[in-house]
């Protein structure tokens, strides 16, 4: 930025001319458009839904407000709103409210341009300092927001009808750029209706002085819905005033679930154990999700998050880590076992309904694991394949197995049923084709064996008890 103006004689001369904050979204939203540029890069399943609600509230210059439940991604887009402002606009040096230099608001820019002219100092601001969020909390006030009288500097001997003892809030400080209030239903009701006149009339006033700060922003809201279990409210008149209300949504498909993990699970780790997880591993995952946001159990005005998958998936893979670090394997792949622990990640992600018991949530968990199995094993298998299992219990066989049974030990203890471990490679082959040889082929083996097996218990063929994370199948 060493090469823009550095006063206000010189920014003239170069013909700057401002534009409101929403005309500089729009006009760069409309360029993005242009160039076919991705409006939120990483963002995944909302460019038919959820992105042409946003596209068009901002051609429209509309205050927007993103509804939709927890882990929906309303926040991290709501701050690459950002990529919509220039990369830098002019500002009165010293100034605390980003002032114009053009059109200045504050006294103290005022004052300033008044006093020195075409040689007032500009400052030049990236876009990331343009964007200010506020968390909506009980004790957030009007001072906090909008402004409040300046104690000290009332005692420094400035009179109290002077607008420099005004001390300003987060929303005069966003001036010229993007104001962010996150949880919108958790501000009290009297705190909403002091955002009336900025959302119509673009203004606010401090302590009933009567200068009034015409403020140039974009005023934009996340929230739950409404109906969320002891929450607030938005007040009607408010969501009135919001130009555009967005609903967000979970992905539509498993697959795009599954996408979504993949990208924000941490898994490339820094250690010499790698993990691989099969692709019916992550099926299994996102399943467990995905029922349980259709589960009668499960609160749905809560909602189930986005990342109770991601920490599923990543203490899924931990525990592959741990069983391989332990038992000396050169490599780990995660298997249903793996999911032994998995109660852990979800708790609290999942929020039971209001006539379940204490103590419930542990159990309907471990129910959503065998359902989730039951419903990815039906994608690959029939139980009708694998009558020779069934008939190795039906016979008084029985097979244990732990989370931290080594992989050469579990697959050991199949050789007493016939036929099981070739079937095993010939799976391997067709579900994971490029894990089926070299240092992986053992692990994946093990994973399609405790698939089957489970796959069978879902569908009563097999018993299985469980204790300690040890599993024991039988009749």
């Amino acid at each position: 930025m060493t090469d823009r103006p550095t006063t206000l004689g010189q920014l003239r001369e170069s013909g700057y001319r401002p534009v409101s904050v929403k005309q500089e979204m729009r006009r760069n939203l409309l360029q993005l458009l242009r160039e076919g540029d991705e409006l939120f890069p990483g963002i995944l399943g909302y460019e038919q839904t959820v992105e042409p609600q946003i596209i068009n509230g901002i051609l429209s210059m509309h205050d927007l407000l993103f509804l939709g439940l927890r882990g929906q991604g309303k926040t991290r887009m709501l701050r690459m709103l950002t990529r919509l402002l220039d990369d830098a606009i002019p500002v009165v040096a010293g100034s605390e409210i980003n002032d114009d230099p053009l059109s200045p608001l504050s006294k103290y820019a005022r004052d300033l341009v008044a006093q020195q002219g075409d040689n007032t100092p500009i400052e030049w601001i990236g876009r990331d300092q343009r964007y200010h969020e506020k968390l909506a909390t009980p004790d957030v006030t009007i001072a906090d927001l909008i402004g409040e009288v300046d104690l000290i500097k009332h005692a420094e001997g400035r009179h109290l009808a002077n607008e420099d003892v005004m001390h300003f809030g987060l929303i005069p400080r966003s001036h010229r750029g993007i104001f962010c209030m996150n949880e919108l239903p958790d501000l009290s009701p009297k705190i909403q209706v002091g955002l009336f006149n900025v959302l119509e009339e673009r203004d606010i006033q401090i302590r009933g002085f009567t200068v009034r700060l015409p403020l140039d922003l974009c005023l934009v809201f996340s929230a739950n819905p409404e109906d969320y279990t002891n929450r607030g409210r938005i007040v009607t008149p408010l969501k009135d005033r919001i130009g555009s209300v967005i609903r967000t949504h979970y992905p539509l498909t498993r697959e795009l679930g599954m996408q979504i993990t993949d990208e924000n699970a941490w898994t490339n780790r820094d250690n010499a154990v790698p993990v691989q997880v099969p692709d019916f591993m992550k099926e299994i995952v996102e399943e467990i999700s995905r029922l349980a946001r259709t589960s009668p159990h499960v609160n749905h005005a809560s909602g189930v998050s986005v990342r109770m998958s991601v920490a599923n998936f990543e203490n899924m893979v931990s525990n592959a880590e741990r069983r391989a670090v332990t038992t000396g394997e050169p490599v780990a792949v995660a298997r249903i076992s793996d999911l032994a622990h998995i109660a852990a990640s979800a708790r609290g992600k999942v929020e039971l309904a209001m006539t379940e018991e204490t103590g419930e949530e542990d159990r309907l968990l471990h129910r959503l694991v065998d359902e989730a199995v039951k419903n990815v094993f039906d994608q690959y298998f029939s139980p009708k394949q694998f009558r020779s299992i069934v008939e190795f219990f039906e016979n008084g066989g029985r097979l244990s197995n732990a989370d931290t049974a080594a992989t050469d030990e579990f697959l050991a203890s199949l050789d007493d049923i016939r036929g099981f471990r070739k079937l095993l490679e010939s799976a391997a082959s067709d579900l994971t084709p490029e894990q089926a040889s070299g240092d992986t082929a053992p692990g994946v083996q093990a994973a399609i064996a405790e698939l089957i097996l489970d796959g069978l218990y879902a569908h009563n063929r097999l018993n299985k008890t469980t204790k300690d994370a040890g599993t024991s199948y039988g009749i």
